[in-house]
């Protein structure tokens, strides 16, 4: 009966017992010693194959001990280092030991799934080690060496790691056949200490048992934890029991011993997708190599070369027959026609419990002849394209790869370095692994560059693959280590259009796309570049992550970006940056319009045409929008102001200008309006250099950049006196009175305020009147002056209220609360922050509602509520840290902190 514990590990089993240990001569002193010496020699033995006692499970089995190693840890060096090491420490113990307390020691491998339950550890497979261990031939051998030790290994053992070994002589080896009760195994003996002399007939005389057409495990494999389970969990949930009365079936008496009966379960395929280079055929190999005892009946392979030097797929009649020879199908056997070969290869592995693993495919036709139509037969296909109809009418498992994480890539570099290697520089080490994004082929290149350069620092090679990007992951004459020739097999099967796509998208501004901004950026229709994006996707070019998004692999970009350089004229590359330029411009200007319908924007003329811009219904959509797409804005004026596309340089940030400062972007905010200033001086309208000269210093001054804010906002002012121009005057004097705000200069501020709100109400604009009484009383406030402030800011409130300004509404609440809490009436104060936080709220306006927060905590203190002004301050805190404001984050953790000491 399979066991049932817990979860189940894949481990190495090393099982040692000591030879004669209840022997009548010894005492129990002798037999204690004994035992603390065979403990000390196991843990000194399995740190030489280097696997630390401290990482196994491990505990007393009889007179002997037992060790459940790691999955993680190779096999190889438990039976190439560890007997002889054992065997040295064995006869280093003997030395220093009495007589009746030396010992000889059996030594048995075997390996595969152990069950963990609140008991301990076990499973058929350590029965099936004890049987090994406690065998009668092993006895034989021992008795009969003059060494200290025999060691008997199963046969997946030997077929999986000594037949394939180039350190031990497999020749060396002895086969016997181990029948104890249930259990039959032919397994092989070796004197590590004392070998047998090589007779490589035997080797011929005893081939493996079974099928055994997996290609090694992967040499130091790491990570993939989390993928390991999942490919776990899909086998189990494959072989449960299925249909009505699942679970009460008996288990047969021929069930195997070693493994899980399979009766009455479904066909598995895991197909296991990725990009080039992400490790696909590593995992495959490393899952089927931790679960061989699952798979008696042996396994087959083939390497499809869907994606290969060669450029030829294995066509599936070659695949079939391949199989069908390795099953011993004689040639005047096989029929002609592929449907026959492949109803020949299925009847053949009916009811065998076989893993058939079909490497790098490209096409769902290569497979299907492949599938085994047995439920006792697991398949893994990896390829790069996602293989859908095998989901669809197979039921396969799809498990897609992602990148290393950071932990997973350091522990790689670390086991082709080593740890010293690694440890000393880890700023480099650090560096590495982002510039090669995870991506295991570009880390596994990396480090074997930095392997046959043991003497130069890894800060060097962080510096070239810097400076030289994919180049540095190039191989001029090893197809399979570099890692732009890997990526360029994905390209075969791509339309025309895919590939143009693919490549347009390398040079794309920001980190990722949608369907509407891939329609402008290629100029297809809208359901051409969605069909477009799924292509890629389904080629593992693109990954689709929440929100209907697309994203490359930094390095699979890059080589977009080549293939951009090199496949399309200068003249499309522009075209399409141009599209997509305008898309973003004139989707942030509709945006733009909704966030503030009082504010005038100028419109940036007429789009590329076949430009189709995302619809935003309302405010909420236009945030989201603007959200989302934040970093690909902020790309997009750089990609603008490099092709010298300077009326989109000004006209973007001057569409933004309104959500960088509702969201509290205030670096980006300084960074788009300077990049602004340096486009002003190409456009005509003499208006456009005040304006960004008077912007460039507000952002200035929210970064309390004070000497520059008030540079620009001189020079805007100057500006707007040179040219005559009222309402550039008026904004000056606006924008001057906060940088003298926020210079602490209030009544600087408030004459400026005057200024502005004198002009205001000569030009017929009454919002922006309002905006300026509304400043007029709060400078008026913040000098003492509470009933002219009073009267300045409820003009406001009532213009603001008739023509429908929120935003305005909420900036002239949050001053009479300000008003009303200095004049000591501390529940009106409450009453207009309140007001004023519900409309900031409303209109998602996260920077100011930090200030609102802060605000309203005061009148909170005053009236002794102290649990509610505690409440709003830490909301206020946690987002001006959010916002990286980090003066008024200090300001409010002491109010805080003053609270809590009265």
């Amino acid at each position: 009966m399979a066991a049932t514990g817990r979860h189940a590990v894949h481990r190495t089993m090393v099982l040692v017992d000591v030879e004669g240990y209840s022997a009548a001569s010894r005492t129990l002193p002798h037999q204690l010693g004994t035992r603390a010496g065979m403990y000390a020699v196991v843990t000194e033995a399995l740190a030489a194959a280097g696997v630390p006692m401290e990482a196994c499970w491990h505990g007393d089995a009889g007179d002997g001990v037992v060790v459940l190693v790691p999955p993680e840890y190779p096999k190889a060096p438990l039976l190439e280092v560890l007997p002889e090491a054992l065997a040295r420490a064995v006869r280093g113990h003997n030395s220093t030991s009495p007589t009746a307390a030396r010992a000889r020691l059996r030594l048995a491998v075997h390996a595969g799934e152990v069950a963990f339950d609140d008991h301990g550890a076990t499973s058929p497979t350590m029965v099936a080690a004890f049987r090994l261990l406690d065998a009668a031939p092993v006895r034989d051998a021992l008795t009969g060496s003059p060494g200290v030790l025999a060691m008997i290994v199963s046969g997946l053992v030997f077929d999986e790691v000594v037949r394939n070994s180039t350190t031990l002589d497999p020749a060396t080896f002895r086969p016997v056949e181990v029948r104890v009760k249930s259990f039959h195994d032919r397994a092989w003996i070796a004197l590590p200490d004392h070998p047998y002399p090589a007779d490589p007939a035997v080797l011929t005389q005893y081939p493996p048992d079974t099928l055994r057409q997996l290609p090694a495990a992967p040499g130091l494999f790491t990570g993939r934890t989390a993928e390991l389970a999942r490919l776990d969990r899909a086998l189990t949930d494959a072989a449960a029991p299925q249909g009505p009365g699942a679970g009460t079936r008996e288990p047969t008496t021929a069930a195997p011993t070693t493994g899980p009966a399979y009766a009455g379960t479904t066909v598995l395929v895991s197909a296991i997708g990725g990009a080039g280079g992400i490790g696909k055929t590593w995992l495959a190999l490393a899952w089927a190599h931790r679960h061989l005892e699952r798979f008696p009946d042996g396994q087959l392979f083939v390497d499809l070369h869907g994606f290969s030097p060669t450029g030829e797929p294995v066509q599936p009649a070659v695949a079939v027959r391949g199989f069908l020879d390795a099953l011993g199908v004689e040639a005047n056997r096989i029929p002609a026609d592929l449907d026959a070969q492949a109803a020949l290869y299925r009847s053949l592995v009916v009811g065998r419990r076989m893993l058939i693993v079909l490497d790098n495919a490209a096409t769902s036709d290569q497979v299907v002849p492949l599938l085994p139509g047995s439920p006792s037969c697991t398949v893994l296909v990896t390829g790069r394209h996602r293989l859908d109809s095998l989901i669809d009418r197979h039921g396969a498992r799809h498990l897609t790869l992602d990148v290393l994480s950071p932990e997973e890539a350091r522990s790689l570099l670390a086991a082709r370095l080593g740890t010293d290697r690694v440890d000393a520089e880890p700023g480099a080490v650090d560096e590495l692994i982002g510039l090669c994004g995870g991506h295991p082929l570009a880390l596994s290149i990396t480090a074997r560059t930095a392997g046959t350069r043991p003497d130069v620092p890894l800060a060097e090679a962080a510096a070239e693959l810097r400076d030289l990007g994919l180049e540095a992951l190039d191989h001029d004459t090893d197809p399979a280590a570099s890692l732009p020739t890997v990526l360029s097999w994905s390209l075969r099967y791509l339309t025309d259009t895919q590939r143009t796509v693919f490549a347009l998208l390398g040079i794309a501004p920001g980190p990722d796309t949608t369907p509407p901004a891939t329609a402008a950026l290629t100029g297809l229709p809208a359901r051409s570049a969605r069909r477009a994006l799924s292509g890629l996707e389904n080629a593992s070019l693109l990954e689709r992550r929440p929100g209907g998004r697309y994203t490359m692999h930094d390095l699979i970009r890059r080589y977009a970006t080549t293939t951009a350089d090199t496949t399309l004229p200068e003249q499309v590359r522009e075209a399409a940056l141009t599209r997509v330029g305008d898309f973003h411009l004139h989707t942030a200007h509709a945006a733009a319009r909704l966030l503030d319908p009082h504010r005038p924007l100028v419109r940036p003329g007429p789009h590329a045409p076949g430009v189709r811009l995302h619809p935003l219904p309302d405010t909420d959509a236009a945030l989201a929008w603007l959200d989302a797409e934040h970093a690909t804005l902020l790309a997009t004026q750089r990609t603008a102001a490099t092709l010298g596309h300077h009326h989109t340089v000004w006209h973007l940030v001057w569409n933004l200008n309104t959500f960088l400062q509702r969201r509290g972007h205030r670096h980006d905010a300084v960074t788009m309006w300077q990049a602004a200033l340096d486009a002003a001086d190409h456009l005509p309208d003499p208006a456009t250099r005040s304006r960004t000269h008077r912007n460039l210093g507000l952002a200035c001054s929210l970064l309390g950049l004070h000497e520059q804010a008030t540079t620009h906002l001189e020079q805007a002012l100057d500006l707007a006196l040179r040219h005559h121009d009222p309402t550039e005057q008026a904004h000056a004097h606006r924008a001057l009175a906060f940088a003298c705000e926020e210079r602490g200069d209030d009544r600087q501020a408030l004459q400026h305020a005057h200024h502005a709100l004198a002009l205001f109400r000569t030009l017929d604009l009454p919002v922006w009147e309002a905006i300026a009484l509304n400043a007029v009383g709060w400078y008026a406030a913040r000098l003492g002056r509470f009933d002219t402030a009073r009267e300045h800011c409820q003009a406001a409130l009532t213009l603001h209220r008739h023509h429908h300004n929120p935003g305005g509404e909420a900036e002239t609440l949050d001053s009479l609360g300000y008003i009303a809490h200095h004049a000591g009436d501390h529940h009106q104060a409450l009453n207009h922050y309140h007001h004023a936080l519900t409309l900031r709220r409303d209109l998602d306006n996260t920077y100011q509602v930090a200030a609102t927060l802060d605000g309203v905590g005061h009148p909170y203190a005053a009236l002794g509520r102290h649990e509610q002004a505690r409440t709003v301050w830490r909301e206020a805190l946690q987002l001006y840290r959010d916002q990286g404001r980090d003066a008024d984050a200090e300001r409010v953790q002491h109010q805080l902190d003053d609270l809590d000491h009265t």
